[in-house]
């Protein structure tokens, strides 16, 4: 004899998977409030910036400092916690790219005199994941590891072109404004043509970027930054062909293309 299920049941099983869902999509949302200009947040925060009331807001981030993953700072706030640092830590070790480069950074920056940025995809745009300065340099350009660089990045425009998922990087484009939506698929359609993109990336601040291939797809961005008098955004500037150059070797590395389309041309 099987027992039936109730409607009732039915219903009480989907709110409880749609709270479940829910409760997890907050708790990314505030982890996502971390970054390096925000280093630690309180309750108070979390609340403002989320539209939560803060009873919620210190209920959730309570349970984060019992699962681990953060920690009450001296202050009373909350930081990244043992466990956020420990996965963050892993995933960065399993990035062969963040592994492999760093070498051919520090020929790049040799190369260049500049300050020589790698950039990984986060979740909604590229993350600066490792540097290379060029000390010697009269004036030196920095970027903190762990930065979210914005859409209008050289960076960016790279990734927007080459991600294996279009769907999601026309998402992101299509929350801009109009006239700076267009601009920026122009862009991109622009780097799609030449492998490459060059972009003021704050006032007087110059970046030239390139992709970086493993088997996969494009993994990474090999990026240099100067100062828009010293840095040229032509496309005959001689540190473009270095970062070009240096992302092709790494790509080789990584055993990728430069390009997706660099097989068929050559078989054309």
């Amino acid at each position: 004899m099987t027992k039936s299920t109730r409607p009732s049941d039915t219903v009480r099983a989907d709110r409880a998977d749609q709270a479940d869902i829910q409760a997890v999509g907050r708790v990314s949302q505030i982890l996502a409030l971390f970054d390096p200009a925000t280093p630690e947040v309180t309750a108070g925060e979390v609340a403002e910036r989320l539209g939560l009331n803060r009873t919620t807001a210190y209920r959730y981030c309570t349970s984060l400092v019992a699962a681990g993953l953060l920690e009450r700072s001296a202050e009373g706030g909350y930081v990244p916690g043992g466990l956020l640092l420990q996965l963050g830590a892993f995933a960065i070790g399993h990035r062969r790219v963040v592994n492999l480069a760093p070498r051919h950074m520090q020929a790049l920056t040799r190369a260049t005199r500049t300050s020589v940025v790698l950039s990984l995809w986060g979740q909604t745009g590229p993350v600066v994941s490792r540097v290379e300065e060029h000390v010697s340099a009269v004036v030196v350009v920095s970027v903190r590891v762990g930065s979210h660089l914005p859409l209008d990045t050289a960076q960016s425009k790279v990734f927007l072109a080459y991600h294996a998922d279009q769907l999601s990087m026309e998402r992101l484009m299509a929350n801009l404004p109009g006239p700076a939506r267009e601009e920026l698929r122009a862009d991109v359609e622009r780097v799609r043509a030449v492998g490459h993109c060059s972009a003021m990336s704050t006032p007087g601040v110059v970046a030239v970027a390139a992709p970086v291939f493993d088997e996969y797809g494009i993994c990474a961005t090999m990026a240099v930054v100067g100062p828009d008098n010293t840095l040229s955004m032509s496309d005959d500037a001689p540190e473009l062909r270095f970062v070009m150059d240096t992302a092709r070797e790494l790509t080789r590395e990584l055993g990728g293309h430069y390009r997706p389309d660099d097989l068929h041309r050559r078989a054309v």
